[in-house]
């Protein structure tokens, strides 16, 4: 790049700081009732709001009709996963989550508010958000790292009775879909009669390989790449990295020997133990051993020499 081009680029991010401290952010709260004086306050406050309180509170559906938290919408992130920028923190990610309320309003005439946790554990932060609840009428989980995105986002669906979802799995997906879709109806084919390229596996492809395949899509004509290649069967470091990321690295048997993730029990590294006579595989307590040698029935003295072979008798 030219010193011209980069001095034109600082310029423009230096603009774009000086824009943003004279508006002091990109969102705010505005009333939605009519305030004409202090007057006002006791119509849209104490005393009359004790009478929308008790409605609520003989039927608790109403709040959906008598507040705001049917169109309120929580942008919740750790800041692990910040667009392009990586981990750098709820403060430093406040400016995209404000963008996103941005978009929300503009787009769709929703309020959405971002909060921005700070803690980077899996399970603070779903009991967090499921304290949220009463609040807002939707949750959306945005910039989160993987792995841990997938396991929040089941644990929160699970706890909470209000709409959640990760932005960075189903709002791409969607859009992704919908593009692919218009591309076939361009083309004159259909989902199921192509063949598809997915480049990198991350929180965003992942999702989109789930609702491609439940859109229709077959599986066996859809190529995924992640930065070692191709995935397949036969890559020994999937399952590897994939128990890492559910903090347990590989699982180890019974006998303390590693095993990749999904491998039979008492694949320690290498092949199954053999088969029992008339039964399968040993597992459980004996994972990791072969199947003992059937013994002579004898309870007392020593250990029996192996049988000779016998030799035929001659007279």
């Amino acid at each position: 790049m030219e010193k011209d081009e980069l001095e034109a680029r600082a310029r423009s991010q230096t603009e774009e700081v000086r824009r943003r401290a004279q508006s002091r952010g990109k969102i705010q709260i505005m009333p939605k009732c009519d305030l004409r004086g202090p007057e006002d306050f006791a119509v849209w406050y104490t005393p009359c709001v004790v009478a929308v309180c008790r409605a609520i509170q003989a039927e608790q559906a109403r709040v959906y009709d008598l507040t705001n938290k049917a169109n309120s919408v929580a942008i919740v992130t750790d800041g692990t996963c910040v667009l392009g920028l990586g981990d750098i923190g709820p403060e430093a990610g406040l400016p995209v989550m404000e963008g996103k309320a941005l978009l929300f309003k503009y787009l769709g005439d929703v309020d959405a508010m971002p909060v921005w946790l700070a803690t980077r554990d899996a399970d603070e932060l779903v009991r967090t958000v499921a304290l949220l609840e009463p609040r807002f009428g939707g949750v959306n989980l945005e910039d989160i790292a993987q792995q841990k995105c997938f396991r929040i986002l089941e644990a929160v669906r699970a706890t909470m009775k209000i709409p959640v979802w990760h932005y960075d799995q189903q709002g791409s997906a969607t859009a992704l879909l919908a593009g692919l879709a218009n591309a076939l109806k361009v083309m004159g084919k259909s989902l199921p009669q192509v063949r598809i390229a997915m480049i990198g596996m991350g929180a965003v492809i992942v999702s989109v390989y789930r609702l491609l395949t439940a859109s229709g899509a077959n599986p066996g004509a859809i190529v995924a790449c992640d930065s070692k290649g191709v995935l397949h069967p036969g890559r020994g470091d999937v399952g590897r990295r994939g128990a890492r990321g559910r903090g347990g690295g590989a699982r180890r048997g019974a006998a303390g020997g590693r095993r990749p993730a999904g491998a039979p029990r008492g694949a320690g590294g290498g092949p199954a133990p053999p088969a029992r006579a008339g039964g399968p595989a040993r597992g459980g307590g004996g994972a990791g051993r072969p199947a003992p040698r059937p013994r002579p029935r004898r309870r007392h003295g020593p250990r029996p020499p192996a049988p000779r072979p016998r030799v035929p008798r001659t007279n």
